[in-house]
């Protein structure tokens, strides 16, 4: 019975730090949605975005937007050699542009490959 409870106290606490963070990406995509296959990479060190910092961008139909619901440092370093700072790679993402950000609910990134650009910093 303890182990039971411990169980639920541990989904409940993530829940709690879920909502906190008002974080809203899903393991899975929405089937009721599309999703699209974008170039995702850091918006100043390889789309050239003003901003302080390196930060996850997409482009999308040839706009490029910050994202917001995931972050450059949870997908991996970012200065590797494959790394959002290093190289333009594709994900698979769901989500919408709101107030000029995307706000993804949705993101997997795709294994890196051939014909990747590696001309970042």
């Amino acid at each position: 019975m303890k182990i039971v409870s411990l169980f639920v106290s541990l989904f409940l606490f993530a829940g709690i730090a879920s909502a906190q963070t008002g974080s809203t990406l899903s393991v899975v995509p929405d089937s009721t949605k599309k999703v699209e296959v974008v170039k995702t990479a850091c918006g100043q060190c390889m789309f050239g975005m003003k901003a302080d910092g390196c930060t996850l961008a997409v482009q999308i139909k040839g706009k490029k937007y910050f994202v917001e619901g995931t972050t450059i440092d949870d997908h991996g370093d970012a200065h590797a050699a494959d790394g959002f700072c290093s190289a333009i790679r594709k994900a698979e993402v769901q989500g919408e542009v709101v107030n000029g950000k995307f706000k993804v609910t949705y993101y997997k990134l795709l294994p890196s490959g051939k014909g990747t650009n590696t001309q970042g910093h």
